[in-house]
């Protein structure tokens, strides 16, 4: 009797077990039901098992069976795995699905390991698409004007509105609009700087786009220019005349302390003239105090007389005679000269 309870007992636990697990089955069934109901009714073939094992791979369900039913619906032979695998690797499937179902409306020949790896690039696929389809303008530069200086010293200010179309076979690694706007100012730059007078710019402005559009300046991006038009041309300062006032002023600096270093030379050697006029005199002095002594001695030896003195002092006070007369007709002549200047004085 123990024997036979003990055996029931372990009966209903395996069948309170079982349907415990048969519980838990359904429930899971249930939350993966209604997607696939979904995928079966748009002719997708997704099994239900193949949606559990999705989130058993961390794979959103969702995600991919609404990528799966729009490719369905759109024609498109997209396999499931790839969808699987694509999200995984960090991909927005949804978004990868819209552009394929886009370009293949527009005949552009984009497939899903093309579109897929644009996604993963990190560019925005689906946009992409869209541009290719729409071109979109580039306003070059985004704000402000572009400065450029033409032969005659004037600066002249543009801005350009660039017409691009997505080059889908080299977007991934081809540069971005970024490059393009840096490439359209240089153009812009370039061909103003080559023009003669800021006239000819301001009379011809298509000759910059045309310029540009020469350049090829959509190489090696991920977009193919379509046009480019000068929206706005306007002048600015006159930089010649500033850069020419400018040298002129470094110039007149310059020479003015060229003057300065020559008038410092100059004044350094009249101090050294002034230094060795008065050496000099002081040498003369020194002789003229040996003179008498010298006459003295001639008197002792016998080789001066008296009337030879004499002589010598009539001919010292003749020549300071002559000397006081030289110098007073000179004061009267500057004097005159001073009058003669000053008109109106008697």
């Amino acid at each position: 009797m123990l024997l036979k309870a003990d055996s029931s007992d372990i009966l209903f636990y395996v069948a309170i077990g079982a349907l415990v697990l048969l519980v838990i089955l359904m429930l899971v069934m249930l939350k993966f039901l209604n997607l696939w109901v979904q995928a079966y009714m748009s002719g997708t073939r997704i099994g239900l098992f193949q949606l559990v094992g999705m989130s058993l791979r961390k794979v959103n369900p969702s995600v991919i069976v609404r990528g799966a039913i729009a490719a369905t619906q759109a024609g498109l032979p997209i396999n499931v795995r790839d969808l699987e695998a694509h999200y995984l690797a960090g991909g927005k499937v949804l978004n990868v699905v819209q552009a394929l179902i886009a370009a293949d409306r527009a005949n552009l020949g984009l497939d899903f390991r093309q579109a897929a790896a644009i996604d993963l690039a990190g560019r925005d696929v689906l946009d992409a698409v869209q541009t290719s389809v729409t071109p979109k303008v580039i306003d070059c530069p985004p704000e402000g004007k572009v400065a450029a200086m033409a032969k005659n010293g004037i600066q002249v200010l543009a801005k350009a509105r660039v017409t691009v179309r997505t080059n889908i076979k080299r977007l991934v690694g081809g540069a971005t609009e970024e490059t393009i706007i840096a490439r359209v100012g240089e153009g812009i730059v370039s061909t103003i700087g080559s023009s003669d007078t800021h006239k000819d710019v301001l009379e011809n402005p298509d000759r910059i786009s045309k310029g540009v559009l020469s350049k090829g300046l959509d190489a090696g991006t991920a977009f193919e220019i379509l046009s480019i038009d000068i929206a706005d041309v306007d002048i600015g300062d006159n930089i010649g005349a500033r850069l020419q006032a400018d040298q002129a002023e470094a110039d007149k600096r310059v020479a003015q302390a060229a003057a300065e270093s020559r008038r410092a030379m100059a004044v350094a050697a009249e101090q050294e003239n002034i230094a060795e006029i008065a050496a000099n005199r002081a040498k003369l002095v020194l002789a003229e105090a040996e003179v008498p002594q010298a006459m003295a001695d001639a008197f002792r030896s016998g080789h001066l007389g008296v009337l030879d003195y004499q002589r010598i002092k009539n001919l010292e006070a003749d020549t300071r005679m002559r000397t006081q007369i030289a110098v007073g007709e000179e004061t009267h002549m500057s004097t005159e000269s001073q009058k003669r200047k000053m008109p109106g004085q008697e």
